[in-house]
């Protein structure tokens, strides 16, 4: 075990309580259920929150969450981390990620489930938010480094991958942008199944899809803007 600093302490406290509540937001918005998923967030000083093992994450609180270091070793908390520690570790070691978000949730799992579906195509242009194309990363066994290697690959210029027959994950800058991109990964897989049901999707093409980003940026589209006088 490693010690910490009261400055790190400080960090970690309020990394704690942030993945915590994230933690229970997912909950409440049905992405989770039961111990299925895991949330974390990287601290300034390069260590990681992240929820414990077998944690019931609709009452998961700060002590419920444990830090480690940037290679897992434990600093602080009454808990073991959760059995996905090395794709959390996987993750922030392969990208410049600030939090990350593993949940189960219904549609995004039920798509990750379809033979064939190596990808949820782009039918929105919201999804660009997330990068475009969402891979559907091959199944592994949870908890093993293949499956870590595989999620980062997976992740290469996106904030979301599927796994196959597993579920999802999404990263952000920070909790609040990764739980996002899980709110915003579910309602697109949700919109897929959907309208798988009524007929064949029929994705934006790649032109489409620079139009729609041309105009975001050009509109500072999702900003909150002053009325002009």
């Amino acid at each position: 075990m490693t010690t910490e600093s009261s400055g790190s302490r400080g960090q970690s406290s309020r990394a704690r309580e942030d993945v915590a509540a994230t933690a229970r937001r997912l909950a409440a918005e049905g992405l989770l259920i039961g111990t299925a998923g895991n949330v974390s967030a990287r601290v300034d000083d390069g260590r990681i929150a992240v929820t414990g093992t077998g944690v019931v994450l609709a009452d998961c609180r700060a002590e419920d969450v444990t830090v480690v270091g940037a290679t897992g070793e434990h600093v602080d908390g009454r808990l073991a981390p959760t059995s996905e520690l090395g794709l959390h570790l996987g993750i922030y070691s392969g990208t410049q990620a600030g939090a990350v978000v593993h949940t189960h949730a219904p549609f995004s799992t039920a798509v990750s489930c379809v033979t064939g579906m190596d990808a949820l195509p782009v039918l929105h242009y919201q999804q660009l938010l997330l990068g475009g194309e969402i891979r559907v990363a091959p199944y592994a066994t949870f908890g093993t480094p293949e499956l870590a290697d595989l999620v980062v690959d997976g992740l290469r210029d996106r904030q979301a991958v599927l796994m196959a027959n597993h579920g999802s994950v999404t990263v952000g800058s920070s909790l609040d942008k990764a739980l996002d991109n899980a709110l915003l990964l579910e309602w697109l897989a949700a919109l897929h199944v959907r309208a798988s049901g009524v007929g064949t999707p029929r994705p934006l093409t790649e032109a489409q899809q620079h139009d729609a980003v041309v105009q975001a940026i050009t509109l500072e589209y999702g900003t909150t803007k002053e009325s002009p006088q």
